[in-house]
């Protein structure tokens, strides 16, 4: 009988070593899901040598250097995933998040200052700027600020006399403490290291399935793009090569 596949099927990734070559038990190795996976690509390329003679064709043809390249393309956001097999460095809870105001807040009087309240009772972080009503950005400065200027310090922001009344747009970062959100700061680490993963692809179609296993693989590009009215699905490739037994993959198939 004739087997076929049909959609993206499932990809997973198991880290075997993290970012500084150290290897990840297999016991506590957590595979993690290519979450609402889009398309995966395969791609198995040798080089050829071809040896001529007098006449216009190779008299023999021998395969020279391999390669096995992946790419994915995800339409879920997973810390776990982007640490674990991209960058395979130090990971810990908590949000690092983004306010973009749209809402506003009015400049009240003497001391004429706002303190923005903080999502999930976190702490204010960074300064991404202040907007008027027309959309204007006002200008930071240190302290004593003019009209059309504003200083921050410790999340406190503080105006000119002459805005009391005016509505204000303020955009800031902030951390929280989560038990679920992630995050990390990526070291400059020296060239040559990289976290090693193991990758499996599945697909079933018409209760038959198709199973392609790399042992051995290394991540060399992860991509975010984002589109006013799109999803973002960020794009992820990596390519495979031998593990300790000289294996490079094992794929396997339903029908003979």
């Amino acid at each position: 009988m004739a087997q076929y596949s049909f959609g993206a099927g499932q990809l997973w990734g198991i880290p075997t070593a993290d970012a500084f070559g150290n290897a990840i038990a297999a016991n506590v190795a957590s595979p993690v899901l290519f979450g609402v996976l889009q398309e995966a690509s395969v791609e198995i390329d040798f080089d050829t040598k071809m040896l001529y003679g007098q006449n216009q064709f190779p008299v023999a043809v021998g395969r020279g250097k391999g390669k096995i390249g992946v790419k994915a393309k995800m339409a879920q956001l997973n810390g776990s995933l982007i640490n674990s097999l991209f960058f395979g460095q130090t990971m810990t809870s908590g949000i690092y998040s983004t306010v973009y105001d749209t809402t506003g807040a009015v400049v009240p009087s003497t001391p004429f200052q706002i303190t923005p309240t903080v999502p999930s009772s976190g702490t204010w972080a960074v300064d991404l700027g202040v907007r008027d009503s027309q959309g204007i950005p006002l200008v930071r400065v240190a302290s004593a600020p003019a009209t059309g200027q504003y200083s921050v310090a410790a999340g406190v922001y503080t105006f000119n006399t002459a805005q009391q009344g005016q509505t204000v747009f303020i955009s800031y970062q902030y951390t929280a403490t989560s038990t679920t959100a992630k995050r990390s700061t990526v070291q400059n680490v020296p060239m040559g290291y990289a976290p090693t993963f193991r990758a499996d692809l599945t697909t079933i179609f018409q209760g038959k399935s198709f199973t392609l296993t790399l042992p051995n693989c290394i991540s060399s590009k992860l991509q975010f793009a984002t589109k006013l009215d799109d999803f973002n699905v960020p794009d992820f490739d990596f390519d495979g090569f031998a593990d300790a037994a000289g294996n490079v993959m094992t794929w396997a198939t339903t029908e003979n």
